[in-house]
C-alpha cells in the first residue's frame, strides 16, 4: 500500500540540489509562422535533483537508509526546497499577513494554506499541503490569532470560531513540497576514500 511518510529528507544531503517548476505546454507551430498553444496541467510540477548533495561515505550511509525506507519510489515524502520554502521573500520570516487564504462568511471555520504568486497582473495560486509545524502564523482581519489548530498533513487551518462575513483570512508559514524518487535506482560512486558522489539522484512532487 502506497503511503506518505511525514519525514523530510536529510538536510545535509540536500545541501547543493539543483530544480524548479515545470509546466506542460502543448506548443503547435502554424504554416503562418504564429503558433498555438495550450496548458495540459492546471499546476506546475517541481523537479529536484539532490546528486551534488552527496560528498561523504556518511551522506551515502544517511541517503541509502533514507532511499530503502521509503522502499525507493515507493512512499512519497517531505522535500525542504531551497529556493521557495515560505509564504515571505527568502531573507524574510513568515508573517501572518503574508498570504490571504481566506475571507469569512460567518459560518466557515476552515481554510486551506495557499501561496500566491504574481507577476504582470497574473495571479496563480499554489495549494500548500505541507506546512512545517510551528511555523505557521494566522490573522483575521489582520489581528493575529493562536485560536486555531493545523493539520500537518495536508495545510488546513481550522479556526476556533468562524470569521465574520468579509473578514480577512491570512497566514504566514514556512512549508516542504511533497516528493518521491524518481528513479528506482541509486548510482553512487567512491572517488577515494571516504569520498563519494552521486551524479544524479532525481526527486519529484506528488499530489497528496
Amino acid at each position: 500500500m502506497t503511503v506518505f511518510h511525514e519525514v523530510r529528507f536529510p538536510f545535509s544531503v540536500s545541501v547543493g540540489a539543483s530544480g524548479g517548476p515545470e509546466r506542460r505546454t502543448d506548443i503547435v507551430p502554424l504554416v503562418s509562422g504564429r503558433e498555438q498553444r495550450n496548458t495540459s496541467w492546471a499546476d506546475s510540477r517541481r523537479r529536484y535533483d539532490v546528486g551534488p548533495g552527496v560528498r561523504s561515505l556518511t551522506d551515502i550511509h544517511t541517503l541509502i537508509g533514507f532511499f530503502e525506507a521509503r522502499r525507493g519510489p515507493l512512499h512519497g515524502f517531505r522535500f525542504r526546497d531551497p529556493f521557495d520554502n515560505r509564504s515571505a521573500a527568502p531573507d524574510q520570516a513568515p508573517d501572518p499577513a503574508d498570504q490571504l487564504i481566506g475571507t469569512g462568511d460567518g459560518a466557515v471555520t476552515q481554510f486551506q494554506l495557499v501561496k500566491h504568486y504574481e507577476s504582470g497582473g497574473e495571479l496563480w495560486t499554489r495549494t500548500i499541503t505541507k506546512p512545517v509545524e510551528g511555523s505557521v502564523r494566522v490573522a483575521v482581519e489582520g489581528v493575529e490569532t493562536f485560536d486555531f489548530t493545523l493539520d500537518t498533513a495536508n495545510g488546513r487551518v481550522t479556526l476556533a470560531d468562524p470569521p465574520a462575513s468579509g473578514q480577512a483570512v491570512t497566514a504566514g508559514f514556512a512549508f516542504d513540497v511533497p516528493v518521491r524518487f524518481a528513479s528506482e535506482r541509486l548510482d553512487l560512486a567512491l572517488d577515494e576514500p571516504g569520498a563519494a558522489s552521486a551524479l544524479s539522484i532525481p526527486l519529484i512532487e506528488i499530489r497528496v
